[in-house]
């Protein structure tokens, strides 16, 4: 089985294993009661909601088993897609039993919501976390998410782990799967725990563990343009580091230690050095143009299955665009070292925006590769243009790496050309915009 349907297959079976749980616990038993069906359904509602938070935990918790093999981007657009889910059924959890207490007390909807929220021990967490999940959720809209920076953002999505505080805390005290089964106690129990036990260890021991066995620093800092410099990064044991050309990190630089940065590294690891390639493009990435030797560096990961491993020929297409040469550079390296048949297309808007040509060049003849600068005002390069300089590419696995547009563009072309779905690998490496 694929990592997909294994993930699937677990969430399935625990979905399974929560509505078994619910059953056995006579959730239906009070049917026939005024409001029985309508807290029932609430009751349901909040178990799957509890779910979906600890898929969506997993699911953020950056584990190398799932990431290198699905991709961070993957992982990180199903964590929002289940975000909303979790945040709906939250809410049809409230109505619900909202609805269902009143229809049974006989009472307003107004004021038996009053009385479940400020008189009912441990509902008021409950409704806490609820408020924390609307924001997060919120913030999370694309539209809103544009215009906040993402140090902003961050820091507002760290209180989906308070809402699973509360919510926890919640249904310890009021879930009847905690309160009357001893079998349901032990399952969330195990459930949360393991949630909680991964984000802990992927997300702060690794990284930790890591950074302080290396102990980087930037080594050297070299300007390739007026605003994209090169900055190399030395530690120890590094050859222990399991990364892969390819891969990113997320970055976090001396003082500005609070700032994490998703950059892929540009040249293949060698067990030595580091390399990443930065360009201007907002106030952190403008800031590490200056950067200093010397610096403390803290970086999280390695990141990404946007790497050699995902490729079943010899012969493969690199196809880059803007800054996106910079994995395209490192995974052409990687592959020359593998004697592989490569061609790569570097698309670039201006003479000024083509970033390690030279290297590109340099390697190329080193291996024997084709190597097409394509410069000008368009977009990606378009039908006729990528089949008359690639004629055989629907024999070959393709990368590609750039703009959202262009990575879109490319994909439409090759698949016009005959390329099948699962020769294309691409990936965004700014997760977090």
């Amino acid at each position: 089985m694929k990592p997909v349907q294994w993930l699937c297959a677990l969430v399935a079976l625990n979905f399974v294993w929560v509505t078994d749980l619910f059953v056995l616990g006579r959730g239906f038993e009070r049917l026939g009661e005024p409001g029985g069906l309508l807290t029932a359904v609430g009751r349901l509602t909040g178990l799957y909601g509890a779910l979906a938070l600890v898929v969506q935990l997993v699911l953020v918790a950056r584990l190398p088993w799932l990431e290198t093999r699905l991709g961070m981007d993957r992982l990180t657009a199903w964590h929002r897609w289940t975000g909303f889910w979790v945040l709906w059924l939250v809410l049809a959890h409230l109505v619900f039993v909202t609805l269902g207490y009143a229809a049974q007390d006989g009472s307003h909807v107004l004021g038996e919501l009053d009385t479940l929220v400020f008189d009912t021990e441990d509902v008021g967490l409950a409704t806490i976390a609820a408020v924390l999940l609307v924001v997060v959720g919120v913030t999370s809209a694309r539209g809103a998410r544009r215009r906040m920076r993402y140090e902003s953002w961050h820091a507002v999505h760290l209180l989906v782990y308070l809402a699973v505080l509360l919510g926890f805390l919640h249904q310890v005290g009021l879930g009847e799967d905690f309160t009357s089964s001893p079998a349901g106690r032990l399952y969330w129990w195990a459930l949360y725990g393991c949630a909680l036990g991964a984000v802990a260890t992927s997300r702060v021991g690794l990284p930790v563990l890591r950074n302080l066995r290396h102990r980087l620093r930037v080594v050297s800092v070299v300007r390739e343009s007026p605003d994209v410099v090169t900055i190399w990064v030395g530690g120890r044991d590094l050859h222990r580091l399991p990364a892969r050309a390819g891969q990113f990190f997320l970055w976090r630089f001396g003082r500005r230690w609070w700032e994490a940065h998703p950059f892929s590294l540009s040249a293949m690891p060698d067990g030595r050095f580091l390399r990443i390639t930065v360009k201007a493009l907002g106030d952190g990435s403008a800031w590490l143009q200056y950067v200093r030797p010397g610096t403390r560096v803290f970086a999280e990961g390695p990141y990404g299955a946007f790497t050699g491993a995902r490729a079943t020929r010899r012969a493969v297409l690199l196809v880059a665009g803007g800054v996106g040469v910079t994995p395209i550079r490192a995974l052409m390296e990687e592959f020359a070292h593998a004697r592989a048949d490569i061609v790569v297309v570097y698309r670039a808007g201006a003479p000024q925006e083509v970033v390690l040509a030279d290297e590109l060049r340099t390697i190329a003849r080193r291996c024997g590769a084709r190597l097409h600068l394509v410069v000008g005002p368009r977009g990606a390069p378009g039908l006729q243009g990528l089949s008359t300089l690639v004629p055989d590419a629907r024999h070959r696995d393709v990368y590609v790496c750039g703009p959202p547009g262009m990575t879109g563009a490319v994909r439409d072309t090759l698949r016009r050309l005959g390329v099948p779905d699962d020769q294309v690998h691409t990936e965004r490496f700014a997760f977090a915009a």
